[in-house]
């Protein structure tokens, strides 16, 4: 690890990283979520200060708001076919608010460019990565699995 490289703090964000990340949710939404996504959409210009206020609030206090971590747990049934009347044909589905996956969204973006630019992440990293994804990591894998023959035990 390289010296000195500590992440202290995240950096606040501004109203037009705000709207771009709104911009780019898709259009589905959990229906018990108290505000949708297509109002959100539709206001983001209006409300996008007050949502970097909230965001930058939170990330300078490293405190998530308790109203945003509840999440609307819906049961699903696992197979078609199960019992319906047994519990334990169910599997729990927890969607969180739109706004918790703004946060969390925010979140994600820093750590990923402080481990990018601080040169943190494996090579062989995929999650979390533009342009890397489980089909390089397995063409990776396969390719050592090609070339260890002609290494002839050297990898």
């Amino acid at each position: 690890m390289p010296v000195n490289c500590e992440l202290r703090f995240f950096r606040p964000v501004t109203p037009t990283e705000v709207i771009k990340l709104v911009q780019a949710l898709p259009d589905k939404q959990c229906l018990s979520d108290p505000l949708p996504t297509w109002l959100l959409k539709a206001n983001v210009s209006v409300l996008a200060p007050f949502l970097c206020r909230l965001f930058c609030w939170s990330l300078q206090h490293r405190v998530v708001p308790s109203r945003m971590k509840s999440a609307y747990v819906t049961p699903i049934l696992k197979k078609a076919g199960m019992d319906s009347a047994d519990p334990t044909s169910y599997r729990p589905i927890s969607n969180l608010s739109v706004l918790s996956k703004l946060l969390k969204q925010l979140v994600s973006q820093q750590l990923v460019a402080y481990l990018k630019d601080n040169d943190l992440l494996p090579d062989r990293q995929s999650a979390y990565r533009a342009y890397h994804s489980t089909e390089t990591a397995v063409l990776g894998v396969l390719s050592d699995i090609l070339l260890a023959p002609d290494s002839q035990g050297r990898i």
